[in-house]
């Protein structure tokens, strides 16, 4: 997994100078992309990098997020907090006629025209040389050593090649703005930015930063405002300022999912609330109640022939492996053995075919885990709860449940817990609890 996200974040599916992961490469080297950007990747790959730096704490883990992050809200966001879809892959070239990457492509003489004397040593960084050429002169930026190796090398310290590295990217970035732009696909789908907001609050949880939190909790308030109907049932699409398309199961498990994640870092209780009302609205009318699987559309949608089912983990996991996870989280959130019952059931209807095909399961198998060792659920209840909270998630611990309140609570998981004057920490496995902490170590 190191080799794959190293090369990832080195190779030239990502675009080093304004962030961001384009959809695909077209060679084993991760060198040549199809130059699409889409919402879904991004926010994907923000979790998962996030994740392996809790794990690794490389650095390059954290600069990729970093800079992904900042290229979703220069270029896919707007000022409501809603998330654009994708960026297409052609653009107008110097000749005026559309061109795949022609926006973020380069030719050797133009780069040594912006970054003069500095170009020899940027040439090897990113292998401007003859056996990386592309198409048409144009080259692709693209890092096949280490920053620390690089440094040595070149006899240069790590902080003067960083500086060098700020430096070129503003140089370039600002170049770059000079070109025809491609073209923006301004529809705001209620999945995916719920993927987003989950790559912002994993960014969070791993990097303390306070505007990530708050871009999740804005993205996330946009979605509660525009996307959730009176009824309870969610919208799909949103452009030019109305919300239309009746939601998906996709919709659902993912903005459940999105929603108990801003809970565990805000401990704002409305989110978990509104998960739980959005779960009961897709049991009520996704639920196939003979398989326990949920259809892909609502029992409310209109001239359906048939109602199809999504099962297998794709590019996105699929919905009912999502909502599978949420109703186990629920379960234990709300001590709801009805939603426990339906998560084990669902689980239950793929496990054979996991098994046998666990590329198209992984999201199934990750639920999987959970049942297979010990799942812990960890209360923190007292005023540091939030202190504590942030202290734990610095840790990669996926088989936790995190649940916490800075004072008393109705929330089942948290009833009873609450002392004025301490912070207890509460672990507890299928309800066996060990005596309360108070030291987070």
């Amino acid at each position: 997994l190191n080799k794959t996200l190293i090369n990832m974040a080195n190779g030239g599916i990502n675009d080093p100078i304004g962030g961001g992961f384009y959809r695909y490469t077209v060679d084993s080297k991760w060198h040549i992309p199809h130059f699409e950007k889409m919402l879904y990747d991004n926010a994907q790959l923000v979790s998962l990098y996030s994740d392996a730096y809790l794990v690794t704490k490389n650095e390059l883990y954290k600069q990729k997020v970093i800079e992904t992050l900042a290229f979703t809200e220069r270029e896919l966001m707007a000022s409501n907090g809603a998330f654009y879809s994708s960026i297409d892959a052609d653009s107008k070239n110097k000749l005026k006629k559309l061109e795949e990457g022609a926006f973020y492509t380069w030719e050797k003489e133009e780069l040594q025209k912006k970054l003069k004397s500095d170009f020899p040593l940027f040439q090897k960084y990113y292998n401007i040389n003859t056996t990386e050429l592309w198409e048409n002169n144009k080259y692709i930026l693209f890092k096949t050593q280490s920053d620390i190796d690089f440094a040595k090398k070149n006899n240069i310290t790590i902080t003067e090649l960083n500086a060098k590295l700020k430096n070129w990217k503003q140089t370039l970035l600002q170049e770059r703005k000079k070109r025809s732009k491609p073209h923006l696909d301004d529809k705001t789908l209620t999945s995916w930015n719920a993927l987003m907001i989950k790559g912002y609050t994993n960014a969070y949880r791993s990097f303390k930063n306070p505007h990530y939190k708050e871009i999740a909790v804005k993205n996330a308030s946009f979605l509660l405002n525009n996307q959730i109907q009176k009824d309870g049932s969610l919208y799909h699409s949103y452009k030019d300022g109305k919300s239309s398309i009746t939601g998906f199961s996709e919709d659902y498990a993912s903005v459940i999912d999105a929603f108990i994640a801003v809970y565990q870092i805000t401990l704002d209780e409305k989110w978990l609330t509104k998960a739980k009302e959005l779960a009961d609205y897709s049991l009520k009318h996704f639920l196939d109640k003979k398989t326990s699987m949920l259809y892909f559309t609502s029992n409310s949608s209109k001239n359906l022939i048939a109602r199809k089912m999504e099962i297998r983990d794709d590019a996105i996991p699929a919905s009912n492996s999502v909502f599978a996870q949420n109703l186990f989280l629920l379960g234990h959130y709300y001590s709801n053995a009805g939603y426990s019952k339906i998560a084990k059931q669902m689980l239950h209807n793929v496990a054979d075919d996991a098994v046998k095909y666990p590329t198209e399961y992984y999201n199934w198998l990750n639920l999987m885990l959970n049942y297979t060792g010990s799942y812990y659920e960890v209360a923190v209840s007292g005023k540091e709860a939030q202190q504590k909270i942030n202290t734990l998630q610095t840790h990669y611990l996926p088989n936790i449940l995190i649940a916490g309140a800075t004072k008393e609570s109705s929330l089942p998981i948290m009833e009873n817990r609450f002392m004025q004057n301490e912070t207890y920490i509460y672990v507890c496995v299928e309800g066996a609890c060990k005596m309360p902490e108070t030291e987070v170590a």
